[in-house]
C-alpha cells in the first residue's frame, strides 16, 4: 500500500514522503491516527503543489537544523549516573538523559531525534546521532560519569 505521510514518523519517513507500508499498518494505524493518507493520483498532485509552495519554508527549516548541527558538533556532554563499584550503571542512559544534558548546555533538542547505536550501561565515552532534519544529522560525543 502506498501512502503519503502527513507528519514525520520515526523509522518510516518524513512529512510529505510517499512510502510503501503493509496494508494493515497503513489501514489500522497510520490512516486512523491521521499520520498518513492514501497515495491516490489526486493526493499526489496536491502534494506536488504543496511542496512547490512550501519550498522556501523547508529551506529555512533545513538552515536552522544546519545551524544547530554546527553549534553542537564540537561539544561533549557529561551525564552523571548512579553506578555500582564495578562501573556498571543502574539502569541505562538513554535519549531522555541526553536531551536533559543538552538542555543544561543551553540547547533545545527533542529526545525523539536522538539515536544510540547500543544501550549505554557502563561508564565511558559514547557517541549519539542527532537526526535534526531528513538531510541533516550530526554525531555528538557524550561521557557518562559516576555520580
Amino acid at each position: 500500500m502506498e501512502i503519503i505521510l502527513k507528519e514525520d514518523v520515526i523509522n518510516l519517513g518524513y512529512k510529505g514522503d510517499i512510502v510503501k507500508v503493509r496494508d494493515g499498518y497503513g489501514r489500522n494505524f497510520l490512516i486512523p491516527q491521521k499520520k498518513a493518507v492514501l497515495a491516490t493520483e489526486s493526493a499526489k498532485k496536491m502534494l506536488a503543489e504543496d511542496n512547490r509552495q512550501r519550498a522556501h519554508k523547508l529551506e529555512r527549516i533545513k538552515n536552522e537544523a544546519l545551524e544547530l548541527a554546527e553549534k553542537v558538533k564540537d561539544i561533549t556532554l557529561t551525564i552523571g549516573a548512579k553506578t555500582s563499584t564495578t562501573g556498571k550503571i543502574f539502569g541505562a542512559v538513554g535519549p531522555v538523559q541526553i536531551a536533559d544534558a543538552f538542555e543544561k548546555a543551553g540547547f533545545t533538542v527533542d529526545r525523539r531525534v536522538i539515536a544510540l547505536k547500543e544501550p549505554v550501561k557502563e561508564i565511558g565515552s559514547y557517541k549519539a546521532t542527532l537526526k535534526l532534519h531528513k538531510e541533516v544529522s550530526v554525531e555528538v560525543a557524550f561521557e557518562v560519569v559516576s555520580e
